[in-house]
């Protein structure tokens, strides 16, 4: 019984080390605003072609941990996307997230508004694979809007 117990707060300590290691290896606020500033950069000096293939999977140099970029245009069509190549050239204005929020329509809307802008809504974190609260911060340039967006916490 003893060394079922040990045992158990052995899997509980590793669990919760991972936990907080995962937590400090996410990206932050300040990280997605200063990836899309990097985006953005791109995008003014060399054009949407070229920014829209190293923003796009499965380039890297757009992505760090959970942190990757993503372009829209203002119809909701994806031009670029860090994580899922698949989505490039697909219309997302429709997209809804798991409490039904049409999230793409929304920063669409937001980029003709503000310009500049967080967002929260859920998505599918590609560390745990588990829907968790997201934030995407986002700018618009032109008839494009660029965003990085970070998970809020692992819970």
């Amino acid at each position: 019984m003893l060394k079922l117990k040990a045992v158990a707060v052995a899997v509980a300590m590793a669990m919760s080390v991972s936990g907080a290691m995962a937590q400090e290896s996410r990206a932050t606020r300040a990280d997605a605003e200063k990836m899309v500033a990097k985006g953005m950069d791109l995008l003014k000096k060399s054009g949407k072609d070229k920014a829209a293939v190293e923003f796009t999977a499965p380039s890297k140099s757009f992505v760090d941990r959970d942190l990757y970029l993503v372009i829209y245009d203002l119809s909701g069509n994806v031009i670029a996307h860090g994580q899922n190549p698949r989505q490039v050239g697909k219309s997302l204005i429709d997209l809804k997230d798991p409490d039904g929020k049409l999230f793409v329509k929304e920063r669409v809307d937001l980029a003709k508004s503000k310009g500049k802008f967080w967002q929260d809504y859920k998505f599918t974190d590609p560390l745990t694979k588990k829907v968790l609260p997201k934030q995407m911060y986002c700018e618009k340039e032109g008839d494009l809007v660029l965003c990085g967006g970070v998970y809020k916490d692992g819970a």
